[in-house]
């Protein structure tokens, strides 16, 4: 019998009859990347965990030390596009992993109990989805943090449009734009993690959270402060940050308000910094519609909510599976791996406003708005 895809235990807390949750996402040989059955399955497992009064906390993780979640399974997605015959938007099967997996990103955001997730290793792209609205982010010195998807034609969806824009200064545009990597440091630093732990302090939270005087009571303030104090108590001296050290270029980089200047600044890079040399590079060999998709939700991001963004995020990402490049990108990074995606359009000069507008298009007969309750 096959092992389940999420890993589903309760384990008793000290006193109380408090019980803490604990979600292991189960595809290490695929470091963790998420597929529709793990988002059906962790979903439903945390609904029933903010109904039931005996659970005071959750942990999520990820099966291995290799990866918390290595993004969503996008060769699934390439066989979907393909299947679908190049039809126009929505395609099926993108439509149910895309609406599942931001719905279920949502309610993390919006859990009645507080969820700890463990980020070390490798967290990207639909991994950091999760990562980013659990109540007490933990990273550890083996965390790469990265929204890599202008590498593959797509952009940085899970919720991405909405908490790059919070990042300090223009951080989370240049972060979507190159796809460049983030440290622990870093991630404490854009706001993406809370809490430095080290790797080898893994086995001992569980005990830990076990320990603690949870109680029941309404909204559970006092269980989230009791989970930061303890988890601060836990935590290792911060490092520097890499992205820190290099916020006024970053700022100064991407100025303005015009793209093809920012991405020529970017990619012209040629100071000491190996960090900015490979995401200029990276940013350079990306999709050119990733770029421009990437500077138009930076721009209609402003003042809107995490809700509001998940939907236009769907609308994105179901057009980005009807439009050449995402399967493009798939193919040559992940399938072929010749590493020479062939983009549509070719460079960021000949990507169109009206290009770029039809990706940002309601399919046309929709039954409704999915995620309008959000």
């Amino acid at each position: 019998m096959a092992e389940p895809v999420v890993l589903i235990e309760e384990h008793d807390a000290a006193a109380g009859g408090f019980k803490v949750g604990v979600a292991t996402l189960n595809a290490p040989a695929a470091l963790n990347a998420l597929n529709l059955s793990m988002i059906r399955a962790l979903h439903e497992q945390l609904r029933q965990w903010a109904d039931d009064p005996h659970v005071a906390c959750v942990l999520l993780q990820g099966a291995g030390d290799k990866a918390f979640c290595a993004g969503g399974d996008v060769r699934s997605l390439h066989a979907a596009i393909a299947a679908h015959g190049g039809r126009p938007a929505p395609n099926p099967q993108a439509q149910a992993f895309f609406g599942e997996e931001y719905r279920l990103d949502h309610h993390i955001h919006t859990h009645s109990k507080p969820i700890v997730v463990w980020g070390g290793g490798i967290v990207m792209g639909g991994g950091l989805g999760l990562m980013a609205g659990a109540s007490h982010r933990v990273v550890t010195e083996t965390s790469r943090i990265a929204m890599p998807e202008v590498a593959i034609g797509l952009f940085p969806d899970v919720g991405g449009s909405w908490f790059l824009r919070r990042m300090p200064g223009r951080t989370g545009l240049f972060l979507g734009l190159t796809g460049a990597p983030l440290a622990a440091a870093d991630a404490l630093y854009t706001g993406l993690a809370d809490h430095l732990l080290a790797e080898a302090q893994r086995p001992t939270l569980l005990p830990a959270l076990l320990a603690l005087p949870w109680q029941r009571q309404q909204g559970g303030q006092h269980n989230r402060r009791l989970l930061s104090r303890l988890l601060g108590s836990l935590a290792q001296p911060r490092p520097a940050s890499v992205v820190q050290a290099h916020q006024a270029v970053i700022d100064e980089m991407t100025a303005g308000d015009a793209l093809p200047a920012v991405v020529e600044r970017i990619t012209g890079y040629a100071g000491d910094s190996a960090w900015l040399r490979r995401a200029a590079a990276a940013l350079a060999a990306g999709s050119p519609t990733s770029m421009a998709l990437v500077w138009e939700a930076w721009r209609r991001s402003e003042g809107r909510t995490l809700a509001e963004m998940l939907r236009m995020e769907l609308v994105l990402a179901l057009q980005c599976c009807a439009h050449p490049d995402f399967a493009e990108g798939v193919r040559a990074r992940l399938i072929d791996k010749d590493n020479t995606p062939r983009w549509t359009p070719a460079t960021l000069d000949e990507v169109s406003l009206a290009w770029v507008a039809r990706h940002f298009e309601t399919p046309a007969g929709w039954p409704g708005y999915p995620l309008a309750d959000l």
